[in-house]
């Protein structure tokens, strides 16, 4: 009887074991709640590369990638191998887009978000000239590509169209090439639909709207200037920078509702956490206006504005501006708090140019 209780208990011992196991606490991600600056590098030297900053602490973890990714170093620059112009996140996985001054080495690396351990790398000619990336799908995400560049001198820099690189993140691949605008760049989705405009430069007028369900063109809109998807606000309506303007319109009957008209195009735009406010820079101050407002008399929140990006963090309504001092040396990203008081300093990489809030 003693035998047959021990041998139970060893027994339970090792099931118990066994299940501690199982349920251990997975390993912390390196990179989890935090903030992402995107540093786009210089012009031709493909020295790019994303740094992390943490919410609580000045501390900076620098070119994170190729810290998760040491083999995948290429020499010169940073490693990263190109410009990064832009990096999301869909599903678990993070997509980083790096523009090379070479024809042809363009990519758009897909990472596991939190690690940045790579899982798969998008080439030409999928991928040419990659500016922005959005979610358009569960596993799905839209990457806007200028295609190949041409002679700008000449007026045909930008190759008419452009696409939009239909991502499928389950089988870490280019599924379609949806043709798209002369220099396409921004997109919003909203539903079902994906809106999408063009770089300033590009004299395009044309708003592009695409079914997000089967990947096609659906309407062309012109707005009469060169249209640049801002942000959906909290309610529901569609903002548009458009030359001097900033336009709201209604997404689902496509009229423009309110049109606010600035002393000259507007620099950095970021909407607000409630998505209630618009923040942007213009004439060396940053302010912000109401989604409400009549006219384009905004409210000074910072004597100063940012040669780089501005953004506002969601989860705590934090300020960021980044600043490019030149582009041979590191940048800085400045922290403020939502009434304007300064928090800290934290330099980065070169040409901090966007963020992504974790």
């Amino acid at each position: 009887m003693n035998n047959q209780l021990k041998k139970s208990m060893a027994i339970g011992l090792v099931a118990l074991s066994v299940w501690n196991c199982k349920t251990s606490d997975p390993e912390p991600m390196p990179y989890g709640d935090g903030v992402y600056v995107i540093n786009q590098g210089a012009f031709l030297k493909n020295n790019g590369s994303l740094s992390y900053i943490s919410r609580i602490s000045s501390t900076v973890a620098t070119n994170i990638f190729i810290q998760a990714n040491p083999s995948l170093a290429v020499s010169g620059g940073s490693g990263q191998g190109g410009n990064v112009q832009d990096y999301t996140e869909v599903n678990g996985k993070g997509l980083i887009l790096v523009d090379n001054g070479t024809v042809g080495q363009d990519k758009v690396e897909i990472v596991e978000a939190g690690t940045f351990v790579s899982r798969a790398t998008l080439k030409a000619p999928d991928i040419e000239n990659p500016r922005l990336v959005i979610q358009a799908g569960p596993n799905k995400a839209y990457v806007s590509c200028w295609d190949v560049s041409g002679d700008y001198n000449a007026g045909t820099f930008y190759k008419d169209p452009g696409y939009i690189a239909v991502v499928d993140l389950n089988t870490g691949t280019v599924s379609k090439k949806i043709p798209a605008v002369k220099g396409v760049e921004r997109m919003v989705l909203v539903g079902s639909e994906v809106f999408v405009g063009s770089n300033a430069y590009s004299g395009d007028k044309t708003l592009l709207v695409i079914d997000a369900n089967t990947d096609a063109v659906k309407e062309k809109i012109n707005l009469g200037s060169t249209p640049e998807p801002i942000a959906l606000d909290a309610n529901g309506k569609l903002w548009i920078r458009a030359g001097k303007d900033m336009v709201r319109i209604n997404p689902q009957s496509r009229l423009v509702e309110q049109r606010l008209t600035f002393a000259s195009s507007l620099g950095t735009i970021a909407i607000g956490a409630d998505k209630r406010t618009f923040y942007y820079t213009l004439s060396g101050k940053t302010s912000q206006f109401s989604i409400e407002a009549t006219t384009a008399a905004g409210t000074q929140v910072l004597n100063r504005s940012f040669s780089g990006a501005l953004g506002i963090d969601p989860k705590t309504r934090q300020i960021y501006g980044s600043v490019i001092p030149t582009y041979d040396q590191a940048g800085y990203v400045i922290r403020y708090q939502p009434d304007g008081s300064l928090i800290d300093s934290v330099k980065v990489e070169i040409a901090p140019s966007g963020f992504f809030f974790r």
